[in-house]
């Protein structure tokens, strides 16, 4: 991890109520224009108003207080930019008297391509002519880069925005249009005022977009924005929408607060999804369902997105942390939520058992690093904070969140979520805020538990301590643990909640006979076998069941088969024989066995093989298509191709590749890959020696393999 920064929070003598935001992007040239209107508020006499500002050129800056009908002008001696601390300070001979006023601003920027701020995204029309569309991205701290602002979560106001842009393009923002005036090739589109809400929320796309739009049952306009001609492929993602909407009004007892809601894709975007308030930017293999093309598990993972990002608009868009440390409260609340709307919309996915397999697991596996850190994360800079956006925050802050709605019940967890959103409406929160609403609704302490035992029939002697995968001693930490133990008694009911919040811990258990088993946290699994005496008798009878499973599901599917069915077939088939037909176009595959297929062949491909993949990257227009090729090519084996890289040469790319924000992930993965080679070495002589098939040798040389493509993958998507 790099060395903190020293760094100050914005003063507070200075604060925005309302923002008037005109901009005027030039997509031919990559530029933009643009003006602030602010009414700000001097709540202390002061000469210097600091605000976030970076690639910014300012100009025709003034200050002007409006009362009793006359007006009164301050013009500052000077501007000074600070690209360090990412601040503008602007500077005036006399103290500033308390008060209402209203600081201007003009300001020019450059439409980037950094994928923050406003930035392009390029796209082909339907005629192959390449344009580009101007998106922004906000989160965590780069609203400063389109317009100067006070640029913090908790410093909120409300926004009037107007864009000016071609005529013959699709203008979006927060807010329904509320004016549209055409003159000439130009327009200016005037929307409805925000509710108060913080900076980074703000949100505006210029491009060219075909939607589908539905109303949900309370009341909400849906569209779902596609590329042009590709309209079709936004309905799967309206119908989830439309109904999840209606679902959280329910859950949280608080309607949502906006008259519209667009879910918008982008051709070229950083993350999976942004949750906008209004408008929701996605990447396209996060929003778009092809027919024909798309597989069940991504129609699957476009369900929970959308689900993800729409509870961020009661969870982060209404209620807002504090500030980035308490960053674990929206995601992993938000990707906890998402099973529950999923779950709720498809009970046929079963989507909590794939909650264990997928997100509960991979935090295990995460955690178990030394570069793992703790769900909530100080920080200071803001160079700090987009290493904190990783499976820790979402898959770590998910799975304890999971655990403390277990531990409540459902009723409860519903009473002090309406408690936090309705007493925090519009404001900004800390951790210990949610946990007092919990509290107060469940009346269990959430945030500091203890629990009183009686009786003696059967002691259990409990002891915590962090795993590290490497095998060394972890450290000294002690965790709040809840503890829910089943009996063989009564499996179906739990015997015995607590809390282990020391190092040792004693727990009585009653009517538990002696002989009897008993289950700690039931309903989740171990990812740890491989490092115990379990592993070989656990992996030959998992052949067992897929021998069984691959002769029962076959290649086709049938028509009525469970959704956990078209999931299971891609992941046991391991044979490939129509591969060229595939490649060739003669006879495509169907979408959900191509993963399973493209491994296969793969792992005992030669390099003309490896080639002509890709060759098919290159070629495919679906995104999904592209992702299931570059994260199938981890499955090769062939010596001279996973020589290409090893974890040094990994780390001495990264250090010439600066992609800041990433340093976290990075560490992470390349201390994955140096555990799997450690993994590879100490078994495979024996594997060999014992003349078992190559499945085993084959399994560790994908999983150091995939850890070095992923490694690409973090440069090569940030």
């Amino acid at each position: 991890m790099p060395e903190n920064k020293p760094f100050e929070r914005l003063p507070k003598n200075v604060s925005p109520k309302h923002y008037e935001l005109h901009l005027v992007p030039n997509l031919e040239k990559l530029t933009f224009t643009g003006t602030t209107r602010v009414k700000v508020s001097i709540d202390t006499s002061t000469k210097e108003i600091k605000l976030n500002s970076l690639d910014l050129e300012l100009k025709n800056v003034k200050l002007q207080y409006e009362e009793s009908g006359s007006n009164t002008t301050f013009n500052p001696v000077e501007v000074r930019l600070d690209a360090d601390t990412e601040t503008a300070t602007i500077v005036f001979e006399k103290s500033l008297p308390e008060g209402n006023a209203v600081l201007y601003c003009d300001f020019t920027g450059e439409i980037n391509d950094k994928m923050k701020g406003l930035y392009r995204s390029k796209y082909l029309t339907p005629s192959g002519e390449e344009r580009y569309a101007a998106v922004t991205q906000f989160e965590a701290t780069d609203a400063r880069r389109c317009f100067p602002c006070w640029d913090e979560p908790a410093i909120k106001a409300t926004f009037d925005i107007t864009l000016e842009v071609p005529a013959d393009r699709v203008a979006l923002s927060n807010m329904p249009a509320k004016e549209e005036k055409i003159t000439g090739n130009k327009k200016i589109m005037r929307f409805d005022t925000t509710p108060i809400m913080s900076t980074y929320l703000v949100a505006v796309v210029v491009g060219e977009y075909d939607y589908v739009e539905k109303k949900s049952n309370d009341g909400v306009l849906v569209r779902v924005y596609t590329p042009v001609g590709k309209s079709k492929q936004g309905l799967f993602a309206l119908e989830v929408a439309a109904k999840v909407l209606p679902y959280y009004k329910d859950y949280f007892n608080i309607a949502y607060p906006l008259p519209k809601i667009d879910l918008i894709a982008i051709a070229d975007f950083s993350a999976g999804a942004m949750e906008n308030w209004g408008l929701v930017t996605y990447r396209e293999t996060c929003l778009l369902v092809d027919e024909e093309h798309t597989s069940a598990v991504r129609r699957q993972w476009i369900a929970l997105v959308v689900g993800h990002e729409l509870a961020h608009q009661w969870f982060g868009n209404l209620v807002t942390m504090e500030w980035w440390t308490h960053l674990w409260l929206n995601e992993g609340y938000a990707s906890f939520v998402e099973f529950l709307c999923v779950n709720h919309l498809f009970p046929e996915y079963d989507i909590w058992t794939q909650f264990v397999t997928e997100t509960y697991i991979r935090a295990l596996e995460l955690d178990c690093l030394k570069n793992s850190h703790p769900i909530e994360v100080p920080v200071g800079h803001p160079s700090e904070i987009d290493e904190i956006f990783d499976d820790i925050s979402y898959n770590k802050g998910a799975s304890v969140i999971r655990m403390l709605h277990r531990y409540i019940g459902d009723d409860d967890f519903r009473k002090g979520m309406n408690i936090y959103l309705t007493r925090h409406q519009y404001k900004n929160t800390f951790t210990e805020d949610l946990w007092a609403a919990l509290e107060e609704a469940s009346n269990k302490p959430v945030g500091e538990v203890s629990s009183e035992q009686r009786g003696s029939n059967r002691v259990l002697k409990l002891m915590q301590q962090k795993f590290c995968a490497d095998g060394s001693q972890g450290d000294d930490t002690i965790w709040m643990v809840p503890i829910t133990i089943s009996t063989q008694e009564q499996p179906s009911k739990v015997a015995l909640s607590t809390v282990l919040d020391k190092r040792t811990q004693e727990v009585v258990l009653e009517d538990v006979s002696e002989n009897s088993w008993v289950k700690l946290n039931p309903g989740t699994l171990s990812a740890l076998f491989s490092h115990t005496a379990l592993d070989k008798p656990l992996k030959n009878y998992g052949r067992k069941l897929f021998a069984n499973v691959t002769k029962r599901l076959g290649w086709d599917a049938e028509e009525k088969e469970s959704h956990l069915d078209t999931l299971l077939r891609s992941l046991v088939l391991n044979r490939m024989i129509t591969f060229e037909l595939h490649s060739s176009g003669a006879c495509p595959l169907p979408a959900d066995l191509r993963s399973a297929c493209y491994r296969a062949v793969l792992s005992g491909a030669d390099e003309p093989t490896f080639d002509r993949f890709l060759q098919l990257y290159r070629a495919a227009d679906l995104h999904e298509e592209k992702d299931r090729i570059s994260r199938a090519l981890g499955a090769v084996t062939q010596p001279h191709l996973l020589n290409r890289a090893s974890a040094r040469e990994i780390e001495e790319f990264f250090a010439s590749h600066k992609s800041p924000g990433t340093e976290r992930s990075v560490q992470q993965a390349v201390e994955t890959v140096r555990l799997n080679a450690a993994w590879l070495r100490r078994d495979l002589a024996s594997t060999t020696a014992n003349h078992v098939n190559k499945t085993e040798a084959t399994t560790k040389y994908y999983f150091l393999f995939s850890s070095i493509i992923n490694l690409y993958k973090i440069y090569l998507f940030m």
